[in-house]
């Protein structure tokens, strides 16, 4: 199994796990990889597996997420379009968020700025999409923030309800909230 394939496995099982929940042990039996393996691929160790899934994750999302923002069509299109890329992303609802994910405990320390500059890129794409519209700079940025809210506070619903229906009616809506008329 190549590095980029043992990469997509690994991800599967921080995404289930988190970063302290996942062992060796997990990593060896997503990816059918002796430990003697995991070590040929990854040196040193789970830190240097996360930080390969956060790699793998950023270009996915740069490449997905980030540049159907920059892309062609109306702002409603393009939103639409990265709305149909989450869901991709987060194999519509039914997996937690990556980012999320390195946000707790030991992770957190690793990984924030990694974590910390995907959901700005995020928000800061989005804003420029919003300010296409007209929308203020900083009513811009407050409904990017949102926006993600929404996508994650979904996520945690999903898991908790054991139904993808809050994730799913989030990104049907994103379009519509984000873009709706500034009120007086």
């Amino acid at each position: 199994m190549d590095r980029s394939k043992a990469v997509e496995k690994i991800a599967k099982v921080f995404r289930q796990c988190g970063y302290e929940g996942t062992t060796l042990s997990l990593i060896s039996e997503a990816t059918g990889l002796g430990r003697a393996s995991l070590y040929h691929h990854f040196p040193n160790g789970k830190q240097e597996m996360a930080a390969a899934v956060l790699e793998h994750a950023g270009k996915w999302f740069g490449e997905n997420i980030l540049a159907s923002l920059q892309g062609e069509g109306t702002p409603a299109e393009r939103i639409a379009c990265m709305g149909d890329h989450l869901s991709q992303f987060y194999d519509y609802g039914r997996s937690a968020c990556l980012l999320a994910v390195f946000t707790l405990g030991e992770s957190d320390q690793l990984f924030h700025s990694h974590v910390k500059q995907m959901l700005n890129a995020w928000i800061d794409h989005l804003t420029v999409v919003l300010a296409e519209i007209s929308i203020p700079a900083q009513q811009a940025r407050q409904r990017a923030e949102d926006a993600i809210i929404q996508v994650q506070g979904a996520l945690v619903l999903v898991r908790v309800l054991d139904s993808t229906e809050p994730f799913e009616r989030i990104v049907q809506q994103l379009s519509v909230k984000l873009l709706e008329p500034i009120r007086d």
